[in-house]
């Protein structure tokens, strides 16, 4: 049996596009006189190097305060229509029929729903009612990664084509009477999207070789969500680039080991783009040519970070443009834990 390989890559996002600068707007009147310096914190906006996100709803939307259930239902509805949009268009990229896929994986950390959101995007779709489903939820920005490991496990172990969706809709996650600098931050850098994959061994693109995950321990206050009467408020560390720096190196050393070959092999590089300050990192800590991560700024730029979603917006681009020559690639990302998810791949 050969290798589990990335068949196709679907991805969708929501109508509202709106440029950085409105939305730094919208920030500044609704955080004026709540939070000190707002003049300097605002910076964060410009900083971040987006230009551009989309939203699940209109930016008057949120303006206003709204429960956990009003915004959960806004994300169950919007769900079930970019995952089933950016599903589609991996399946008819990759050519298989929906009767063909055996299993799916879900992957979000922005809403909640049960059942799953998958039962009504298999339904939509026309696949099994026999398929194997397998919903993940709380991986947030390493999703997408860990997503696709989990995927080319199953696909190896079962035979089955496995499709991957990741759903994020950070947006309703906004919390309206939230004054703190997280909710700032949060608000200068978040988008909402979705992206899907197939998986099948011998499936033809990318061959997947193997997995390495890392969990740092005590480190739970790094990034998450705290549960309020309101919804999920976001919680985050500055300190992730320092993160990076330290101990990145040793990561990814560690995991070339684990594979058995040599870090100076990895010539690809398909990252989460976490932020401007965090692929700063991963390029300085890994000593990267220039130029190693452009699709993962240029995801940042058009989109925003949408948590598991993203690396799979940057493994489309990368695809794209990227004629196969059967050199090593790494995918990479962080996300609560704290945690490390690695994937190597070779095209």
């Amino acid at each position: 049996m050969g290798k589990p390989q990335i068949m196709s890559v679907g991805t969708a996002i929501p109508p509202y596009a709106l440029g950085q600068e409105k939305i730094k707007e919208f920030a500044a009147t609704l955080f004026q006189a709540k939070l000190d310096h707002l003049d300097r914190l605002l910076g964060v906006f410009e900083n971040s190097l987006i230009k551009v996100r989309h939203l699940s709803r209109p930016l008057a939307w949120y303006q206003e305060a709204h429960s956990f259930a009003e915004a959960n239902k806004v994300y169950e509805e919007t769900a079930v229509a970019l995952g089933g949009e950016a599903a589609s268009k991996a399946i008819r990229q990759a050519g298989v029929r929906p009767e063909e896929i055996g299993a799916v994986i879900y992957i979000s950390s922005t809403g909640i729903a049960t059942p799953t959101v998958d039962v009504k995007i298999i339904q939509k779709l026309g696949l099994s009612p026999h398929t194997v489903r397998i919903p993940i939820w709380g991986l947030g920005c390493a999703g997408g990664v860990s997503g696709l490991a989990r995927a080319a496990e199953l696909a190896q172990v079962s035979g089955k084509v496995v499709l991957l969706i990741a759903v994020e809709l950070c947006s309703l996650t906004f919390q309206r009477n939230d004054y703190s600098k997280a909710n700032l931050v949060g608000a200068s850098l978040f988008g909402d999207g979705a992206a899907a994959a197939l998986i099948a061994v011998d499936g033809g693109g990318p061959a997947v070789y193997g997995s390495y995950s890392t969990l740092f321990p005590g480190t739970e206050d790094i990034m998450g969500w705290d549960v309020a009467e309101s919804g999920l408020k976001v919680r985050f560390s500055r300190d992730i680039p320092t993160i990076v720096r330290r101990y990145l190196p040793e990561l990814t050393g560690k995991a070339c080991e684990a594979w058995n070959i040599d870090i100076h092999s990895v010539q690809h590089y398909v990252v989460h783009p976490g932020g401007a300050k965090v692929l700063e990192a991963y390029a300085n800590s890994l000593k990267l040519p220039d130029g190693s991560l452009n699709h993962a700024y240029r995801v940042l730029a058009a989109c925003g970070n949408m948590s598991s979603a993203s690396v799979l917006f940057v493994l489309d681009r990368f695809l794209a443009v990227t004629p196969p020559t059967r050199q090593y690639g790494l995918m990479l990302a962080l996300g609560p834990g704290f945690s490390a998810e690695q994937v190597l791949f070779q095209w």
